[in-house]
């Protein structure tokens, strides 16, 4: 049993509410295959490819590699552990008009906060402030919208989205300073990205 009891809020209920109303089998479907693209497995494997390139092809990407996958090796352990320490409902266990219009169900029934997806969307688009600004943009709005999926396929509450999202931009910025050391070291302070 988890320590902390979490309640959807009023606007948490009203929103999945008017998903389940609202939806149908196709939306639904779609959410739950773009889902995946934030889900800890396929963002492992791609940081662990990743750093494999920079450790073979490209030195001076060495940093910014060791970086992703020590941020994508925090966000895929931390949700588990607070899963353990709260309790809540997933809201496609508290609706049957929703699974009637094809809401599909997803996870544990009271592991939805906060969400996993959107912790690790969160902690990628405040890794996107490390790029130029055409892709860091690109990069941050397909994070929102992949976060987004969850609440669509109503796997959480909208405060659970919010609130893992945010706690994964806490993580990526509190691991910079260990992780980026070196890269910091070796730009000279003008040329920096700024995020």
């Amino acid at each position: 049993m988890a320590l902390v009891k979490v309640k959807p809020t009023r606007i948490d209920q009203a929103l999945a509410s008017e998903i389940a109303h609202d939806t149908n089998s196709g939306i639904e479907q779609a959410a739950q295959t773009l889902t995946w693209a934030a889900d800890e497995h396929v963002l492992l494997a791609l940081a662990a490819a990743g750093w494999l390139y920079a450790q073979i092809r490209r030195p001076e990407a060495r940093p910014a590699a060791n970086h992703v996958l020590a941020v994508s090796l925090a966000t895929a352990v931390l949700p588990h552990l607070l899963k353990s320490l709260f309790d809540q409902t997933r809201p496609d266990r508290l609706t049957v008009r929703g699974h009637a219009h094809g809401v599909p169900i997803s996870g544990r029934s009271r592991d939805a906060f906060p969400s996993g997806h959107a912790l690790h969307m969160g902690a990628l688009a405040s890794a996107a402030g490390l790029l130029n600004p055409v892709p860091r943009r690109l990069v941050r709005s397909l994070a929102v919208a992949l976060s987004l999926t969850r609440v669509v396929v109503l796997a959480h509450w909208a405060s659970d989205v919010v609130a893992g999202f945010t706690l994964g931009i806490v993580i990526e910025r509190l691991l910079r300073p260990f992780t980026l050391a070196k890269l910091r070291q070796q730009r000279p302070a003008a040329s920096r990205v700024r995020s």
